[in-house]
């Protein structure tokens, strides 16, 4: 008697429980004859080849955590911020101490990453992390101090909110010299998985501010540009003037000001 062949739905099914390319059934699969199954498990190769990458460089992203942990260091706090070059809105920094055995496929620098995939992994680790703290530095303070160093307060602010003592921080682009070892990454947040976390919470946190505000002052579309200085938002400056949240040190706020106080 003739055997029959398994449905298309049960070779959908089946092949989301294997996970090796050497399965029968995806040998089995390939040389099926029926276009629906073609689809199908060409679709799990591609998905398998990307999670394979994927996996790759979570691995590559975690090599500067498992030499500290080799050297010693059992909570390492990966630290970055959002917002240096806006023109509107505050500068706002976190940072994170993950777990050792935490895994989030995909993660990476923040601005690589769409705003769904952002939310969706700032939920993940904000419910996995062993700890995370945000720092804001204002508007105000960023015109006082200037954006590097108001940068690098909010970056101490969040270390100092984390409810565990880090003993060891991974930074992008930055040296704190607070008392802690820190090791300070050039582009830390597309090299390091810590610093890929502390920049996903950082930059969502700050997107989200941002909304705030746009629905204080509708009309600069800050929603959309996040206080950057696009076409759109310069634009409004000329027809609504500045707001509290605008920095009167950057260009080209500063202009607008000398220029409406040259009337």
């Amino acid at each position: 008697m003739k055997k029959t062949r398994e449905t298309v739905k049960e070779i959908s099914r089946m092949l989301q429980e294997v996970t090796s390319l050497d399965d029968p059934l995806v040998k089995r699969s390939l040389e099926d004859d029926r276009k629906a199954v073609q689809q199908l498990v060409k679709g799990w190769i591609r998905n398998y080849e990307r999670n394979k990458q994927l996996e790759m460089q979570f691995n590559r992203m975690s090599s500067f955590e498992r030499e500290a942990r080799k050297n010693g260091h059992i909570l390492i706090a990966g630290i970055d911020e959002a917002g240096r070059g806006p023109i509107a809105g505050p500068v706002v920094a976190a940072a994170v101490i993950l777990k050792e055995d935490f895994f989030l496929l995909g993660l990476t620098d923040s601005k690589q990453l769409t705003k769904t995939k952002r939310d969706l992994y700032f939920e993940t680790i904000v419910e996995e992390a062993l700890a995370f703290s945000v720092g804001i530095v204002k508007e105000k303070e960023i015109d006082e101090i200037n954006i590097y160093q108001a940068a690098k307060k909010a970056m101490i602010q969040a270390v100092q909110g984390l409810s565990e003592t880090p003993d060891m921080l991974l930074i992008d682009a930055m040296e704190l010299s607070i008392n802690i070892k820190e090791q300070s990454l050039i582009k830390g947040d597309s090299r390091s998985i810590s610093i890929a976390a502390g920049s996903v919470i950082a930059k969502v946190t700050r997107d989200r501010l941002m909304e705030e505000i746009a629905r204080e002052f509708p009309m600069y579309g800050f929603e959309k540009h996040m206080g950057y200085g696009t076409k759109e938002h310069i634009e409004a400056i000329k027809k609504y003037g500045i707001t509290p949240y605008h920095r009167k040190s950057f260009s080209p706020v500063k202009e607008h000001l000398l220029m409406e106080d040259g009337e």
